[in-house]
């Protein structure tokens, strides 16, 4: 067992105390405006609007930690020629001489440091709604006498914005990048003199400026070209600069710009002094000179770092939780909610992992699940990313697989090739939008206006039919759900008419749930209409979907069945068993049945494969999942997204301690003492991890940026918490271990803020007898409704028979 470091959940951070992770460790800052990742080695990059086409500092998706570029500072001791980083790496000194800390913040990191008696204090960060960064580096002499330090920060920048041609086209990008000192900064860029072509404007020309000002110490030297300062080494470790202690003052002329500025350090025994960088998109002359006038000192820093945690403290606070488990209050109050609002933000454009290349910008269908993880935080912005999504729906129900910001045009996107469309995209619209306007009461939204991606437009209420009415087109000879393109898994090929019995779950919940919708409306035809619907999707499913004593995945096109126990492999899959309870296809019996197998075939300690067993022999043909190694991602791994589905299943069934060992089993702050296992970061939630049937059980890779995030999230505050919004109010009715009996939370909710202690005398696993008001009063069931809300309400909600 490992731990690289622990929660402090008060500070809203996790500290690492090792920094010699089995992988680097990350942490966001930032928006779409101006975006960085960082990691505990003072590595990671910087980008403008896109993480693929306004890339800034350079980062390299291949190479070690060691061989990285970074937003280093170097010190180096006047007296004896002695350099080491303010971060462990590049240098490295050893660990047994060289002091760290790294308290990874909700968007900022802070690197705390001692070697040599002086202690360094890194604090790298994106202030808010701006388009800039700062790294801020305290340096204090802890020595009896005076020491005398150079400091070296560094800063790669690419050669073009573009990451396609700054890392492969070589021949191209070393040739245009520039970088010279005007009035004190680092002015660089390229292409100063390409017209402009699209929607990036004056940007796509890839200026940027770098300054060291503002701090106690102002630089004496630079250093503008990468090779002259690394020097013959070439090594981030070791650069001649350092060594030598001196900078050339070389400008940058093709080849690659970096941002180097030395500095003189004179300090006195316990004096401590402060440098403040500042790297930005735009012209030095323009955007460079307004950020010095404005924010340029140590004083304005530290009140643009105060601000960005104060407005975190408020963002993640829509939720709280104290209950009996540490590592779920962590990933409920802090580190989930975090997680979600990242996946908010970038999709799965940027990461250590994402480039951005092959998406840059919101996956229709990941991006609807996303918004699930934020609707209690932010119901506004949550409303306006709908809003946006529901635009790249097209006339004919379907979607555009990507909306880019930048470059989308609702009303004038051409439409996508149909052996293109994903089943999928649309039916998450039944679990979002509902989930909107249970949240808000914002009944109207149904009414409001919204073009489709190609032509035309409609209210959300016909975009949601639009929706169903896609799929009904696209039925099988079964009467199920077409898988199309794909289905979710993009793995499983089915053939444009193979059918999914995922899909099919999907459009009944879909129906089911308009069918809801359009009461609340009062629209009898349509609620006919759907009953109707919903009447011959059943018939299907009962003759089709029940293998006995599971449900089965999918009909390929040429008649071969997935998730049977006929099947030679992948007898059995995750999703159809959770979603058939979810969806209430599931009879009762099939449903205890479907999750008991679940149980059996498919739990291990860390999390629920995604079926069993693992494809070796299939035609790849039928199931690309066969490239992947057994045990990992797609191929019988355990695909993070699908865990709380199960969770959801469980709950609904009243499993609370099943329920409960399903998502422990995968969520991260759990799994901190196997840190040295897992390797990612103990404080997000990953893509997936390696199953038993691979030599590396519970290794887990892709951290940050997954569905699931949004999920994990909205399963453990809506279901294990049981704090599920409605129309008419707030449904108080939690599914847990009989162990737990008695908790606390508190829940913001339509303008108010209610105060609720659980208790469980029995040790159930569910079941809300009644709700008792502290100010007098008692409401049978577990629903608080509208009309006894108000802010600062103290509530008992009591488990009974």
């Amino acid at each position: 067992m490992t731990a690289y470091g622990y929660f402090d959940d008060p500070a809203h951070e996790y500290i690492l105390t090792r920094p010699d992770t089995p992988q680097p460790w990350s942490m966001y800052s930032g928006d779409r405006k101006y975006g960085a990742i960082y990691t505990q080695h003072a590595t990671g990059y910087s980008f403008t609007r896109s993480p693929s086409k306004g890339r800034l500092l350079r980062y390299s998706y291949v190479l070690p930690p060691a061989a990285q570029p970074g937003r280093y500072f170097y010190l180096r001791d006047a007296a004896d020629g002695d350099f080491w980083s303010s971060s462990w790496r590049p240098v490295a000194k050893p660990l047994s001489e060289y002091e760290t800390r790294c308290h990874m913040g909700t968007a900022y990191m802070c690197i705390k440091s001692r070697y040599r008696k002086i202690a360094t204090e890194t604090t790298y960060f994106v202030p808010l709604e701006q388009e800039f960064e700062y790294w801020v580096l305290q340096v204090r002499n802890e020595d009896k006498e005076t020491r005398v330090l150079d400091c070296f920060s560094y800063a790669e920048f690419t050669s073009v914005w573009d990451i396609f041609h700054d890392e492969f086209n070589q021949q191209y990008a070393n040739a245009i990048a520039v970088c010279h000192l005007r009035d004190g900064m680092a002015d660089g860029g390229n292409m100063p003199h390409m017209p402009m072509k699209d929607d990036f404007g004056e940007r796509h020309q890839s200026r940027w400026w770098y300054m060291l000002q503002g701090g106690d110490v102002m630089p004496h030297a630079h250093e503008f070209e990468r090779d002259t300062f690394l020097g013959d080494t070439g090594s981030y470790a070791n650069p001649e600069a350092v060594r030598n202690g001196s900078c050339r003052n070389s400008e940058a002329y093709g080849d690659t710009a970096s941002g180097v500025f030395q500095s003189r350090l004179t300090l006195q025994p316990g004096e401590m002094k402060t440098l403040v960088v500042i790297v930005g998109a735009g012209k030095a002359e323009q955007a460079g000179k307004r950020i010095r006038a404005e924010f340029a000192s140590v004083g304005r820093a530290e009140e643009e770092l105060l601000k960005l945690k104060t407005h975190w403290r408020q963002r993640l606070g829509a939720i709280h939780v104290h209950s009996p488990d540490a590592a779920f209050n962590s990933m409920v109050n802090v580190w989930g909610a975090y997680n979600a609002f990242m996946t908010f933000e970038w999709s799965r454009s940027c990461s250590l992992v994402y480039t951005g290349m092959d998406r840059d910008g919101y996956g229709y269908r990941d991006t609807v699940q996303d918004i699930l993880g934020v609707l209690p935080s932010i119901p506004d912005l949550s409303k306006e990313r709908l809003k946006l999504m529901l635009s790249g729906q097209e006339s004919l129900g379907g979607a555009q697989p990507v909306v880019d910001p930048v470059f989308f045009k609702a009303g004038k996107m051409p439409l996508t090739d149909p052996v293109k469309q994903r089943a999928d995209d649309c039916m998450w619209y039944f679990n979002t939008i509902p989930a909107y306007v249970a949240e808000t009461g914002d009944l109207d939204f149904y009414h409001e206006v919204i073009p489709y991606a190609d032509h035309g437009e409609g209210t959300v209420y016909q975009h949601l039919r639009k929706a169903i009415e896609f799929n009904l087109n696209h039925l099988g000879e079964r009467g199920l759900a077409c898988g199309l393109h794909a289905d979710w898994n993009d793995c499983i090929t089915l053939g444009f008419r193979g059918e999914s019995l995922f899909v099919s779950f999907q459009l009944r919940l879909a129906l089911v749930t308009f069918s809801t919708i359009a009461t609340q409306l009062n629209r009898p035809e349509d609620i006919g209409w759907a009953q109707a619907e919903l009447e011959k999707l059943d018939r299907a499913l009962k003759e089709h979907s029940w293998d006995g004593k599971w449900f089965k995945r999918a009909f390929t096109e040429s008649g071969e069945v997935f998730g049977s126990r006929e099947s030679p492999e992948g007898q059995i899959f995750l999703n159809p068993q959770s979603w058939a309870v979810i969806s209430g296809a599931a009879t009762p019996e099939q449903a205890e049945s479907a999750m008991d197998q679940v149980e059996n075939r498919l739990s291990c300690e860390y999390g629920l494969a995604l079926h069993d067993s693992c494809f070796v022999h299939t035609d790849w043909d039928l199931m690309h999942a066969v490239l992947y190694l057994k045990g990992a991602k797609e191929n019988g791994g355990i695909f993070q997204h699908t865990q709380s589905w199960a969770v959801i299943a469980d709950c609904l069934l009243g499993h609370g301690a099943r329920a409960y060992q399903h998502h422990r089993a995968y969520m991260p702050a759990a799994q901190n003492s196997q840190a040295g296992i897992r390797q990612v970061e103990p404080y997000v939630y990953a893509q997936w991890t390696h199953t038993r049937e691979s030599p590396k059980p519970g290794r887990s890779r892709l951290p940050w940026l997954s569905g699931t995030a949004a999920w994990s999230y909205f399963s453990a505050t809506h279901y294990i918490l049981g704090l599920r919004p409605e129309p008419g109010g707030l449904r108080i009715d939690p599914c847990i271990p009989p162990e737990w009996t008695g908790f606390e939370m508190e829940r913001s909710f339509r303008g108010a803020r209610i105060y609720i202690r659980v208790e469980n005398p029995e040790g159930l696993e569910h079941g809300v007898r009644c709700l008792r008001l502290e100010s007098g009063g008692e409401v049978q069931g577990s629903l608080l409704p509208l009309h006894k809300l108000k802010d600062g309400l103290k509530v008992t909600a009591v488990m009974g028979r």
